[in-house]
């Protein structure tokens, strides 16, 4: 071999090199089109195949004009070999015959590379090309993994609702053939919406765990890839795997990296991969024993398509823990750790934080403790440790005990007026609110009127009681504007049929006297649901009633 110049040169060699082995790998693959099982046990019955062979995961299929490729594991080789004779093909050959393209190759370069100097910008760029190229193949060979569950039930605290809505999946997927044999149908995909931290991906673990089924993991960013048709490629992958080792799980957290609502600016990748994924959910059978979950904190930029029926129909929604969820959590977390003090206490302090926040929580107090070599955990590492956690991460909701009681005051009077004015509700609590959607067809004047009193109820008894308006009615005032503007504007409910500001003007300021005038009229019961947030940090619809029977 002649001597170099540089080292350059002879990395300029080896990255052309490479790029024409990758390009070469690419279009042998290319040349198979992949198929679906339909159309392959379409094909295998009308005997189409006339060669088989098998290379590593896959199975390369060739008619008399065309070649196709499936998953080994999505078909049973025994009843292919009944129609064909399979080949088994070592991989290793393929790279024998790369290394003598290799050289071959690498010698030609060497007298193109001497004759001309000027090629060192075009291999500037074909470096660039190489490394995509690269990225390309890499993707275009990934397996996606199934694993199992250890999680259960019994180790995730404080979603006993949860749990209610979630054994049917359990069930289903344990006992199948008892739902086939009476007709029934379950969901095909079950949506957890909550604030990040709440624990979607542990419930949807628990899910596989107590079903004893595969679990196969996508985070939805890894869908959208800047190369056009790998994300959708992806997709089919991980529904063709679910279903060859059904009864399985899918599931894809942050969905809304790939579910967000099409229009605006336009991406055609993400969109095509959407496509895809509701193509395939589409194409579930009834029996096919896979459920998808999908986790999300953003619900309102979904693509409505995602949403509809026969997709994902059941939704669940996971609050931040209360006290009561708060002092289970914590409780798991110090079960292998020697702690000396009251659980209730630390649960107090600790308002708003999520079940991964309590983790931190207990972590830091943990290394507090050793820090000061101290073998047990006490209430003042946690109080010391606090702050830590508040400003480590992102901010959480720590009310001091004046902040306690006006949001307590806040939340019941919203509570009650939900109660009274018929806006369905299941818990209302201390840091968030969620008043039940009724999917409608026609809504009436006075039940969307009735909605804004709702939210215009914590403003009113701020206003009653402290004789000031605080920074936490901005979410609520601004629900209550958009329902106002929705009448006036949209379906011509202000005193003019002609939508105009002071229509809208006119129905927040009727809304919001109706309300403080209840409102004065309620003090005992709102007193009394008021201390019951203050204390448990939330209500339920049932006790909002019980509050009422104990008063009238």
């Amino acid at each position: 071999m002649p001597n170099f110049k540089s080292k350059k040169l002879l990395i300029s060699i080896m990255s052309l090199s490479v790029i024409v082995i990758l390009v070469l790998s690419v279009a042998l693959r290319d040349r198979n089109r992949v198929i679906s099982l339909d159309e392959y046990n379409s094909l295998l019955k009308d005997q189409v195949f006339k060669k088989a062979s098998l290379e590593g995961d896959e199975v390369i299929l060739k008619t008399d004009t065309k070649a196709y490729v499936i998953l080994k594991d999505a078909i049973n080789l025994k009843e292919l070999a009944r129609f064909v004779p399979i080949k088994v093909v070592k991989e290793a050959s393929f790279f024998k015959d790369a290394v003598i393209v290799l050289i071959i190759f690498m010698i030609l370069l060497m007298f193109s590379i001497y004759s001309n100097k000027r090629r060192k910008e075009e291999e500037k760029k074909e470096a660039i090309n190489q490394q995509n190229a690269f990225a390309y193949e890499n993707f275009g060979r990934s397996i996606i993994q199934r694993s199992s569950s250890n999680y259960k039930f019994s180790d995730i605290a404080g979603i006993s609702d949860v749990k209610e809505e979630l054994s049917e999946i359990v069930d289903f997927l344990k006992n199948s053939k008892k739902y086939k044999n009476r007709g029934i149908k379950l969901p095909k995909g079950v949506l957890l919406i909550g604030p990040p931290g709440v624990g979607k991906t542990m419930i949807a673990k628990a899910v596989a765990g107590e079903a004893n089924v595969p679990f196969f993991y996508q985070s939805g960013a890894s869908f959208v890839q800047i190369y056009v048709g790998m994300g959708a490629k992806r997709v089919r992958e991980l529904f063709l795997y679910a279903k060859a080792h059904a009864p399985s799980i899918i599931f894809i957290d942050e969905i809304d990296a790939v579910g967000k609502a099409r229009g605006g600016l336009r991406n055609d990748e993400r969109e095509s991969t959407l496509n895809e994924l509701l193509t395939q959910m589409d194409g579930f059978e009834d029996s096919s024993g896979v459920i998808v979950i999908g986790a999300t904190n953003k619900i309102e930029i979904i693509d409505e398509a995602l949403l509809r029926s026969g997709r994902f129909d059941r939704r669940i929604f996971i609050p931040m823990p209360d006290i009561k969820d708060r002092v289970k959590i914590l409780e798991i977390y110090l079960r292998d750790k020697n702690f000396d003090g009251d659980v209730k206490k630390i649960a107090k302090m600790s308002v708003g934080f999520s079940g991964a926040a309590l983790a931190t929580l207990v972590n830091e107090a943990a290394i507090n403790a050793l820090r000061e070599q101290r073998g047990v955990i006490n209430e003042d590492d946690f109080f010391a440790v606090r702050q830590k956690v508040l400003l480590g991460k992102r901010k959480v909701l720590n009310f001091s005990q004046k902040e306690k009681e006006i949001q307590s005051y806040y939340q019941a009077a919203k509570a009650l007026c939900a109660y009274w004015f018929e806006c369905d509700f299941d818990k209302i609590s201390l840091v968030n609110d969620r008043l039940k959607e009724l999917d409608l067809e026609i809504e009436s004047k006075s039940s969307m009127f009735s909605k804004i009193k709702v939210y215009l109820a914590g403003i009113a008894i701020s206003k009653i009681r402290y004789n000031e308006i605080f920074t936490n009615s901005a979410e609520d005032l601004e629900r209550a504007r958009d329902i106002a503007k929705q009448m006036s504007q949209k379906y011509g409910m202000g005193k003019s049929l002609v939508s105009n500001t002071e229509d809208v003007h006119k129905l927040l300021e009727n809304a919001k006297e109706d309300v403080e005038k209840f409102l004065i009229g309620m003090s005992k019961p709102l007193e009394k649901i008021a201390n019951s947030i203050y204390e448990n940090e939330s209500i339920t619809k049932d006790e909002v009633k019980r509050f009422l029977d104990e008063v009238f």
